[in-house]
């Protein structure tokens, strides 16, 4: 059996936390590039993101920030494009709230950009919703049982 020379294994860079950068300065987007909102997580390091110039892109998240920074749906990212593909992209950066916040503070996001907007609902899809308030009818069903 050979010998294990470092000082742990993955449990142990698990712990650490490398990225204590609070406070980063603000990143905009440069000329190939484009802020975008998460729609849709689909495995293996892709997402479907539509871009604040109106086109829906397939992203690949770069290996840097795989498994480092998580992004979800709904979050806001900086995406580059490739000259030879339009429909696809690469994710260089996610924003976090605070810094999503700045850039539509900057006007550099839409006003019409949701930032902590994770629902897939429409606008109105959440408020047609009925239910029924049949609990007393369970519980007289369930002493019924009892008295057998």
């Amino acid at each position: 059996m050979p010998k294990n020379k470092g000082k742990g294994g993955k449990n142990r860079r698990r712990g650490k936390n490398e990225n204590d950068n609070d406070k980063r300065e603000l990143v905009f987007k440069e000329d190939g590039q484009e802020y975008a909102q998460v729609t849709k997580m689909l495995g293996n390091g892709r997402l479907e993101a539509l871009c604040f110039d109106g086109v829906k892109r397939l992203c690949h998240i770069r290996g840097k920030l795989r498994k480092k920074v998580w992004i979800n749906q709904g979050d806001i990212i900086l995406i580059g494009l490739r000259d030879y593909q339009d429909a696809k992209a690469d994710v260089i950066l996610k924003y976090n709230s605070d810094e999503a916040r700045n850039l539509k503070a900057y006007g550099e996001l839409p006003e019409t950009a949701k930032i902590n907007d994770t629902s897939t609902f429409g606008p109105d899809d959440g408020e047609d919703i009925l239910f029924d308030d049949n609990a007393d009818d369970e519980d007289d069903e369930v002493d019924d049982i009892d008295g057998i």
